[in-house]
């Protein structure tokens, strides 16, 4: 009877494989949790990273910030008191915002798109002075650069007040300069607008909106 052969086929030394190295089969299957862990570690995340960074660049590149809602829409304005700037009298406070559509403007002299937007204030201000007050909140800004910017660039402002912490801003929902509010006559906001104002945003929206709630107010109080 002839004695049982070994499992593992015993080679010759040119083999370069010993009775005892595994078959290729076994060697596969003990290097697959290796990879496996791999993949964990390194490609789970790398893919969550891509998703989430593909959905940012869809929301940049596809969503308006300037439709991005306000928790505040319809509440009233946050109860609120600002100094003035510098060698002014009159600072801002939530009060001010009653008894008349106001405009609301949240700006920074360090804000480039400010300055972008700045001639459209200007603009507004010119025109539609007896019936639009236009109100400003420095954000974050130290008030000699504020002045200074706008005795460089002109001041659509009835009044400003100073938001050295960006506190008040806060309590508004600006996540980023400038915003812009409209507030009805009762001191509740009716429309935000995030990002710098243009002509067009103007004349199509804001314009528009200011003067319809305007007449709601006519109407009320006739």
């Amino acid at each position: 009877r002839r004695p049982a052969q070994p499992r593992g086929r015993s080679r010759g030394a040119g083999d370069g494989m010993t009775g005892n190295d595994p078959a290729p089969e076994q060697a596969s299957a003990e290097e697959a949790p290796p990879r496996r862990r791999f993949l964990v570690t390194y490609g789970l995340p790398a893919l969550v990273f891509a998703i989430i960074a593909a959905a940012m660049g869809y929301g940049l590149l596809y969503l308006d910030p300037r439709s991005l809602p306000s928790a505040l829409i319809d509440k009233p304005v946050p109860d609120f008191s600002l100094p003035p700037l510098p060698d002014r009298r009159r600072g801002l406070d939530s009060d001010d915002l009653h008894g008349q559509v106001s405009i609301v403007n949240v700006f920074a002299s360090w804000c480039a798109p400010c300055k972008v937007e700045h001639p459209v204030l200007m603009q507004i201000a010119a025109d539609y002075e007896e019936d639009v007050k236009i109100f400003g909140i420095a954000y974050k800004d130290r008030p000699t650069d504020t002045v200074e910017w706008l005795e460089g660039l002109g001041d659509p402002y009835n009044a400003i007040g100073v938001d050295r912490t960006g506190r008040v801003s806060i309590d508004f929902g600006v996540y980023g300069v400038p915003e812009t509010y409209i507030v009805r006559p009762d001191g509740s906001i009716a429309y935000r607008h995030v990002g710098p104002i243009t002509l067009q945003d103007w004349n199509r929206v804001i314009a528009p909106m200011v003067k319809t709630l305007q007449r709601e107010a006519y109407r009320q109080g006739s």
